[in-house]
Protein backbone atom coordinates (compact mmCIF):
# COMPACT_ATOMS: atom_id res chain seq x y z
CA UNK A 1 0.00 0.00 0.00
CA UNK A 2 1.36 3.20 -1.22
CA UNK A 3 0.40 6.84 0.63
CA UNK A 4 -0.03 9.27 -1.77
CA UNK A 5 0.94 13.15 -0.94
CA UNK A 6 -2.60 14.09 0.40
CA UNK A 7 -2.68 11.27 2.48
CA UNK A 8 1.05 11.59 4.01
CA UNK A 9 0.03 15.64 4.37
CA UNK A 10 -3.35 14.29 6.23
CA UNK A 11 -1.02 12.16 8.47
CA UNK A 12 1.00 14.53 9.98
CA UNK A 13 -1.33 16.73 10.56
CA UNK A 14 -3.37 14.41 12.46
CA UNK A 15 0.04 13.29 14.38
CA UNK A 16 1.23 17.02 14.84
CA UNK A 17 -2.39 18.11 16.20
CA UNK A 18 -2.40 15.02 18.68
CA UNK A 19 1.36 15.61 19.61
CA UNK A 20 0.09 19.41 20.38
CA UNK A 21 -2.91 18.75 21.93
CA UNK A 22 -1.08 16.02 23.88
CA UNK A 23 1.68 19.49 24.74
CA UNK A 24 -1.93 21.67 25.91
CA UNK A 25 -3.27 18.52 28.33
CA UNK A 26 0.41 18.38 30.48
CA UNK A 27 0.56 21.85 30.31
CA UNK A 28 -3.37 22.02 31.96
CA UNK A 29 -2.87 18.88 34.14
CA UNK A 30 0.61 21.25 35.56
CA UNK A 31 -1.03 24.92 35.78
CA UNK A 32 -4.78 23.52 36.86
CA UNK A 33 -7.02 20.91 36.95
CA UNK A 34 -7.13 19.22 33.49
CA UNK A 35 -10.23 19.30 31.14
CA UNK A 36 -10.23 16.00 28.60
CA UNK A 37 -7.69 15.35 26.14
CA UNK A 38 -9.98 16.37 23.15
CA UNK A 39 -10.59 19.73 24.97
CA UNK A 40 -7.13 19.70 24.26
CA UNK A 41 -6.91 18.75 21.07
CA UNK A 42 -9.56 21.64 19.98
CA UNK A 43 -7.74 24.44 21.96
CA UNK A 44 -4.42 23.13 19.84
CA UNK A 45 -6.46 23.53 16.68
CA UNK A 46 -7.64 27.39 17.58
CA UNK A 47 -4.09 27.98 19.13
CA UNK A 48 -2.74 27.08 15.76
CA UNK A 49 -5.47 28.76 13.09
CA UNK A 50 -4.94 32.08 15.48
CA UNK A 51 -0.98 31.95 15.33
CA UNK A 52 -1.07 31.24 11.35
CA UNK A 53 -3.86 34.78 11.25
CA UNK A 54 -1.15 36.78 12.92
CA UNK A 55 1.66 35.38 10.66
CA UNK A 56 -0.12 35.76 7.44
CA UNK A 57 -1.84 39.29 8.64
CA UNK A 58 1.79 40.88 9.91
CA UNK A 59 3.80 39.01 7.02
CA UNK A 60 1.29 40.89 4.35
CA UNK A 61 1.57 43.97 6.09
CA UNK A 62 5.87 43.97 5.96
CA UNK A 63 6.01 43.41 9.86
CA UNK A 64 6.80 39.12 9.74
CA UNK A 65 9.62 38.37 11.89
CA UNK A 66 10.31 38.52 15.95
CA UNK A 67 7.60 40.95 16.01
CA UNK A 68 5.01 38.94 14.50
CA UNK A 69 6.12 35.49 16.61
CA UNK A 70 5.76 37.29 19.90
CA UNK A 71 2.28 38.81 19.10
CA UNK A 72 1.58 35.48 17.99
CA UNK A 73 2.77 34.06 21.37
CA UNK A 74 0.33 36.23 23.26
CA UNK A 75 -2.47 35.61 20.94
CA UNK A 76 -2.16 32.04 21.44
CA UNK A 77 -1.55 32.19 25.13
CA UNK A 78 -4.79 34.59 24.96
CA UNK A 79 -6.56 31.39 23.34
CA UNK A 80 -5.22 29.10 26.11
CA UNK A 81 -6.48 31.66 28.82
CA UNK A 82 -9.96 31.84 27.14
CA UNK A 83 -10.42 28.06 26.35
CA UNK A 84 -9.26 27.46 30.57
CA UNK A 85 -10.55 30.60 32.39
CA UNK A 86 -8.15 31.28 33.54
CA UNK A 87 -5.54 34.08 34.05
CA UNK A 88 -2.58 35.06 32.49
CA UNK A 89 -0.24 33.68 34.56
CA UNK A 90 -1.72 29.92 34.89
CA UNK A 91 -1.88 30.38 30.88
CA UNK A 92 1.61 31.05 30.97
CA UNK A 93 2.11 28.10 33.16
CA UNK A 94 -0.07 26.05 30.49
CA UNK A 95 1.62 27.35 27.88
CA UNK A 96 4.81 26.54 29.08
CA UNK A 97 3.51 22.99 29.80
CA UNK A 98 2.63 22.38 27.02
CA UNK A 99 5.56 23.35 25.18
CA UNK A 100 7.29 20.56 27.51
CA UNK A 101 5.16 18.22 26.98
CA UNK A 102 4.85 18.34 23.13
CA UNK A 103 8.73 18.34 23.13
CA UNK A 104 8.80 15.31 25.22
CA UNK A 105 5.93 13.88 22.76
CA UNK A 106 8.50 14.30 19.90
CA UNK A 107 11.59 13.09 21.48
CA UNK A 108 9.77 9.67 22.07
CA UNK A 109 8.68 9.27 18.72
CA UNK A 110 12.10 10.03 17.47
CA UNK A 111 13.01 7.25 19.85
CA UNK A 112 10.90 5.05 17.35
CA UNK A 113 12.13 7.02 13.98
CA UNK A 114 8.79 8.56 13.86
CA UNK A 115 10.39 11.76 12.82
CA UNK A 116 9.72 14.94 10.73
CA UNK A 117 6.46 15.90 13.64
CA UNK A 118 5.46 18.70 14.78
CA UNK A 119 3.48 20.02 17.07
CA UNK A 120 0.29 21.57 15.95
CA UNK A 121 -0.78 24.14 18.68
CA UNK A 122 2.08 24.54 20.21
CA UNK A 123 4.71 27.65 18.62
CA UNK A 124 8.43 26.97 18.52
CA UNK A 125 8.17 23.11 18.07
Amino acid sequence: MTVTGVENSLLVFAVSLLVGGFGIHVGSKVALTSQEYSYAVVTALFGALAWALVEVLFSRVGLGGLLSSIIGLLVWTWVIRSRYSVGWTRATLLALGAWLGALFALAVLALFNIGNSTALGVPGI
